[in-house]
């Protein structure tokens, strides 16, 4: 059998968008499940859209997700250039189109764009379209000699018939047949010389041996035009495998401003890089177990191309959200402490532990951004109603709570071990003296404390970080908020 390989082949025009990360995690478990090789080609072949930058940031998002290429613009394997224009300037594309020339699958065109914004129109997959009217296919050869000669610009179009049906093969959709009247002459070399996306995709797919092509489903479309032009150079169609749509929770197609469309979106609002990678992979496939945590490692084990979902996946922002939690709650330690240091800083600007303050919203939060809304009253009591103190399980209301708090400031201004395990032990002697339920005194005490009815800690963990001086603060602020409500 021959090797597998497929090949991501992202455009440098921004962020890499979720789509394009499935796109390239789906092409890197195919090649690595067979034990194939996974190539980087950098597409800039449309210079219009070229965003200074955008390689960088493929490289980057490669590495953090762990989608490491055997072969690309660093990792010259004998088939690069790996960059398109770097391709282009061997002559490769323009070799190939006068090839299709010389066997009528391929013209020369000289329309002016005041000749082609008269022609027809069609709406294909949402877009407009020019359809081209084979009008410099009837050219001469003395015709094109003398344009060539003459200077005027031109494209290379391809020559599809207007008659028939073209058929082919994907994985998932099985085989699929178009009219040939569908099939417009797309253009192959622009008037600047590059290649189109389409034309140079089908060239280098065929020059780097690529036996599987992995992309969205909105290629569909395109195939049979790939297929006319495999056909016409007598080279090996490549198995395709066409992804499902990813479409938000309403269904439509995942957009740029949804906020949540890239992976540097993501990473930015808290999402760990395996945390996502693990998430996408199940956007389309799903294993045959009912296993959802996997590492990338486990998913080149059991992914199956096969078991990929026609139907378009929804992108679930509360599942996606949960199973970063889980990969937070995992994780080591000091691991965590480097992710989320700079969120806790961010809040915290009191001389106070943040070390400790971190590890405490470990196992509550999903993504570090959570961090804040667990932790921010550490540094400043937020503004409350004291019907906060009112708690039927507790059974503690405002009266009550300001009795309890009348009790604790003076014991804790006489004591001045502030350890959590001398507060805690301190405070239950009071609980026992008073035969009261430990929650009686914790709930009012830890409510003076945070202003908040969830904290990531108790009341005497909160005593400890605080201090006794800042604590003290607090609950006398507190009691007067309470004598103020009576």
């Amino acid at each position: 059998m021959e090797k597998i390989r497929t090949r991501y082949a992202p455009s440098p025009t921004g962020k890499m968008h979720v789509g394009n990360l499935r796109s390239a995690l789906y092409e890197f478990l195919v090649a690595k499940h067979a034990g194939g090789d996974f190539i980087l080609r950098i597409e800039d072949t449309d210079q219009e859209r070229f965003v200074e930058g955008a390689v960088d940031l493929i490289n980057k998002t490669l590495k953090l997700t762990g989608l490491t290429y055997d072969e690309g613009p660093d990792k010259d394997k004998g088939f690069g250039p790996y960059v398109q224009s770097e391709r282009m300037k061997t002559g490769i594309y323009l070799k190939y189109a006068k090839e299709l020339i010389e066997k009528g699958e391929a013209y020369y065109c000289f329309c002016s764009k005041e000749r082609l914004a008269t022609l027809k129109t069609e709406v294909v997959d949402g877009k407009e379209i020019t359809v081209y009217d084979k009008h410099c296919l009837h050219l001469s050869k003395e015709e094109i000699e003398k344009n060539l000669a003459d200077g005027l610009p031109y494209v290379i179009r391809q020559n599809n018939p207007t008659e028939g049906t073209t058929t082919f093969h994907d994985e998932l959709y099985g085989d699929i047949t178009v009219d040939n009247s569908e099939l417009d002459d797309m253009i192959l070399i622009k008037s600047d010389g590059y290649p189109t996306y389409n034309f140079a995709n089908v060239v280098d797919d065929h020059t780097m041996n690529i036996t599987h092509v992995v992309r969205g489903n909105e290629y569909l479309s395109s195939s049979p035009k790939y297929n006319r032009l495999y056909d016409a150079f007598g080279w090996k169609i490549p198995t395709y495998i066409h992804l499902p749509l990813i479409t938000d929770e309403n269904h439509k197609k995942l957009a740029k401003r949804s906020g949540h469309a890239s992976f540097e979106d993501l990473l930015n609002q808290g999402f760990l890089p395996e945390a996502v990678v693990n998430y996408i992979a199940l956007l389309g496939w799903s294993p045959e177990d009912n296993n959802e945590i996997f590492t990338l490692d486990e998913l080149i084990k059991k992914f199956d191309y096969r078991r990929i979902n026609k139907s378009p996946a929804v992108f679930d922002m509360q599942k996606l959200r949960w199973m970063n939690g889980e990969y937070v709650h995992k994780m080591d330690d000091d691991k965590f402490l480097e992710a989320a240091m700079p969120y806790v800083s961010e809040v915290i600007k009191k001389p106070l532990d943040k070390k400790k303050i971190a590890l405490l919203t470990k196992s509550r939060i999903e993504v570090y951004t959570d961090i804040k809304d667990h932790i921010d009253f550490f540094e400043e009591v937020p503004e409350y109603d004291v019907s906060m103190y009112e708690h039927k399980k507790m059974k503690t209301d405002v009266k009550s709570s300001l009795d309890v708090i009348n009790d604790v400031i003076p014991l804790l201004e006489n004591f001045n071990d502030f350890s959590n395990d001398a507060l805690y032990a301190m405070l239950s002697e009071y609980v026992n003296e008073k035969g009261y339920k430990t929650g009686f005194v914790m709930w009012p005490v830890r409510t003076a404390l945070s202003g908040k009815q969830m904290t990531p800690a108790g009341a005497t963990e909160i005593l400890e970080i605080l201090g006794k001086e800042e604590s003290l603060k607090r609950l006398k602020a507190a009691k007067e908020k309470l004598e103020h409500s009576l």
